[in-house]
């Protein structure tokens, strides 16, 4: 039986590994994979008064179709500004507008870009799990030191081990199966 301690120890570890696969997950999503998808643009950002904004909050992000994506931004005097902010992201996009909108064709992926992205994902999966790695040790750490300065039983401590390492296992499924599902996505023609 865990003691309330242990199971904080164990909460806080998780937290750590969750927050790990999230920031995975969102990463993910802004890989161009050869179809419309607004989250490309989640890190690009455009000077906005002197400070480096998310183009999310200085225009509308639409896909009005599988190849196409739209930019609607607030103030018209943005349209040059975001123009740039996109060529520089280096994402591929040519963009043009129409004095009022801002479009960007979706260009089919190559081979080699395909290539590039799929080692991009697996790096990123990569560094998810060293992150989840270290929540693990982080997470042992403190239950040995509970064990050794709280009195926490060596029972609990063990048990609650065996509970850290089969969340880590977890976790490494998950993002192991996000980058195999991304990698798919990526190869899919």
């Amino acid at each position: 039986m865990l003691t309330d301690r242990a199971k904080e120890i164990v909460k806080q570890t998780e937290g750590k590994m969750l927050d790990a696969v999230r920031f995975l997950e969102e990463d993910l999503k802004s890989y161009r994979v050869g179809k419309a998808n607004p989250a490309v643009f989640n890190n690009v950002t455009v000077d906005y008064y002197g400070t480096p904004t998310p183009i999310a909050q200085v225009a509308a992000i639409s896909a009005p179709d599988a190849k196409t994506l739209a930019i609607q931004p607030w103030e018209k005097n943005m349209i040059p500004k975001i123009e740039k902010a996109i060529i520089d992201g280096n994402l591929g996009f040519t963009p043009q507008n129409n004095g009022e909108i801002i479009r960007c064709t979706v260009p089919a992926l190559t081979e080699d870009r395909r290539k590039e992205l799929i080692k991009k994902a697996k790096g990123a999966g990569e560094n998810a799990k060293i992150v989840v790695r270290n929540a693990r040790r982080d997470g042992i750490e403190a239950l040995k030191k509970a064990n050794k300065n709280e009195g926490m039983p060596e029972d609990t401590q063990k048990e609650a081990e065996a509970e850290v390492q089969k969340l880590t296992d977890a976790k490494v499924k998950v993002i192991d199966d996000l980058v195999s599902a991304k990698e798919k996505e990526i190869m899919t023609v």
